[in-house]
């Protein structure tokens, strides 16, 4: 232990231990300039210029015209010159079709499978050309009932989709008994979990928050959006410890459970999920059990 502690102050030593770096005229010897120094103040130096470097380096390559000179990157005038190429290819394989349709007609014409009065190159060249005041755009009878038969499916495939495309696991917000049960036959579309007063809500998933105000019937409210169209509701709350505009991690304290609003009865959470408009029962995704 003697020997370890008789290392660390030797160590403390060397770091701590002042050098004086001179600057001298070579003719003369006058000492021109002087520094004290220590390997602490260097070090502390070198890598402060090494991490103030690399934060520049990389400020020049995102906001300036320098990272067009970087491979990989590509500039505005390269993508605006390989868009007007596009273009041209695109007129060329029209121009190049419409030719080749009119020299098969002169060919047909020298076999003689054709006269030549029959061929009119401008009328040719015409019916390559489209109108767009002349193309039918109405749906038929059953690309609709297609349209709306997927639509009914996706629905009352809620569920599926949104855990599809999540790809995280949700937080229980809290951790108690449900009184109320998700009913969306009912319009209530959350779960009422009864906790006691002053219990921390925590956020169920990583995201910002884009709602935290109080409202006359369920008090203290917070919305938090999340990643894939995913939003989640907390309501009746006694205080809000987010404001909006907030990013807030999975299982942070967003706010305190209280007995807020004119809809309450006692202290609970009011909570729902959403997803791309649809409401989603938590339950099926959440387990609130103690």
């Amino acid at each position: 232990m003697a020997k370890e502690n008789r290392k660390k102050r030797q160590l403390k030593k060397k770091l701590l231990h002042k050098y004086r770096l001179v600057i001298l005229n070579e003719d003369t010897f006058e000492e021109r300039i002087s520094f004290k120094l220590t390997r602490l103040n260097v070090f502390v130096l070198v890598t402060f210029s090494v991490i103030l470097l690399i934060v520049l380096t990389t400020f020049l390559i995102a906001f300036t015209s320098l990272r067009e000179y970087i491979p990989g990157y590509s500039s505005t005038a390269l993508k605006q010159k390989a868009i007007e190429l596009n273009e041209q290819i695109d007129s060329l394989k029209q121009v190049s079709r419409r030719d080749s349709v009119y020299l098969s007609s002169i060919r047909n014409v020298l076999t003689g499978e054709i006269k030549s009065e029959s061929i009119n190159k401008d009328s040719l060249y015409k019916s390559f050309e489209i109108d767009p005041d002349e193309v039918d755009l109405t749906p038929s009878k059953q690309d609709s009932l297609l349209r709306e038969e997927v639509a009914q499916e996706d629905k009352y495939n809620l569920f599926e989709t949104a855990t599809s495309k999540v790809n995280f696991v949700l937080f229980p917000p809290v951790k108690g008994e449900i009184t109320q049960k998700y009913n969306p036959k009912e319009k209530h579309f959350a779960v009422d979990v009864v906790v006691p007063k002053d219990t921390p809500v925590k956020a169920t998933a990583d995201g910002m928050v884009i709602f935290s105000e109080w409202t006359a019937a369920t008090g203290y409210v917070i919305i938090i959006e999340h990643s894939n169209n995913l939003v989640s509701v907390y309501k009746h709350n006694a205080s809000l410890t987010k404001e909006q505009g907030d990013l807030v991690t999975a299982g942070e304290v967003i706010a305190i459970v209280g007995n807020t609003g004119d809809l309450t009865t006692g202290p609970h959470l009011h909570f729902e999920l959403w997803s791309e408009g649809y409401s989603i029962d938590p339950t099926s995704i959440i387990d609130f059990k103690l």
